[in-house]
């Protein structure tokens, strides 16, 4: 079916002068010297509307995956109410978790993804589906540390991980030396920085905060269903997540502010909106990737994903 959108052919091939070093070696693209041109898939413009209509075909998919994709966002819900329960009194920790389990999002989407992959092919979207994505790696034999595997999704989700991690340290660091009172619980928080007088330490937590999820949100945006769906290296995609967010800023910073915003709405109501929110977002993530991304020049990868 044709993907709505301009292409633009600019994207096909990324030259490199120098090698780009890649924590643990893992992926090979970045772990050898980049001699010649890497071929990037060509990447299309949308509208700015587009983000809607793939939270509709989201939500169209979560009625078709049933009780498969229910079942992910439940457990989402479920997670981020007892971390709430047990960490209520130990904020930083609250925070920590609730961070990371929210940075590394598209990791976690990766049954979405096959789900909505595997009902576009008009496959059966079941529980067989969502464990031969996850469990397709221990089949691999030992080389598939040097090759086009599923272990660049493993990599990826450690490099969100630390991300995450990074976060925490310094906010807590910037929130603890500048807050007037500590800061022992979400109300504190809210009485000692989001309602303090001046209101600038708040300002400047989220402007912080800006500067590491813009980047990680360009990294990330169509990175994780082009591993899953292609046989493509971790540079591959992200350099392919950030052309997509250069040839569409106005529309990716209206899905980033839905994405945003689903969020906050899950949190508001003491994650019981996670049950469709985070069903819904996984599903629309993998439609923005086949809208936003022009992969048929690379090879595809089995439902094994190994």
């Amino acid at each position: 079916m044709p993907k709505p959108g301009r292409l633009l052919g600019y994207s096909r091939h990324l030259p490199w002068r120098r090698p780009v070093f890649c924590p643990l070696h893992l992926c090979p693209t970045f772990a050898k010297p980049m001699t010649t041109p890497v071929y990037l898939p060509p990447v299309r413009s949308v509208g700015l509307a587009q983000p809607l209509t793939w939270l509709a075909r989201g939500l169209n998919d979560l009625t078709h995956a049933g009780w498969v994709s229910w079942a992910h966002g439940l457990a989402a819900a479920l997670f981020g109410l007892g971390v709430s329960v047990l960490a209520y009194r130990h904020f930083w920790l609250l925070a920590g978790v609730l961070s990371a389990f929210l940075v590394v999002g598209p990791v976690l989407a990766t049954s979405f993804y096959a789900l909505s992959r595997a009902l576009e092919r008009q496959q059966r979207a079941d529980w067989g589906v969502v464990r031969r994505t996850w469990l397709g790696w221990q089949r691999s034999h030992p080389r598939a540390w040097r090759e086009h595997d599923y272990w660049c999704l493993v990599e990826f989700g450690l490099l969100l991980a630390l991300a995450a991690l990074g976060w925490i340290v310094v906010s807590a660091s910037l929130i603890t030396l500048l807050a007037p009172e500590p800061v022992n619980d979400p109300m504190d928080f809210v009485r000692h920085v989001v309602l303090a007088e001046g209101g600038w330490l708040f300002e400047l937590w989220l402007a912080l905060g800006s500067l590491l999820v813009a980047p990680i949100f360009a990294s990330s945006v169509v990175a994780m269903p082009l591993l899953l769906d292609r046989k493509a290296t971790l540079s591959q995609a992200v350099l392919t997540s950030w052309m997509v967010v250069l040839a569409n800023p106005v529309p990716m910073a209206f899905w980033a502010a839905l994405m945003l915003a689903l969020t906050l709405l899950g949190l508001g109501t003491v994650f019981f909106a996670f049950v469709v929110a985070i069903p819904v977002l996984g599903h629309a993530s993998w439609h923005a990737y086949r809208d936003l991304v022009d992969a048929s020049g690379l090879p595809e990868r089995g439902e094994n994903v190994a």
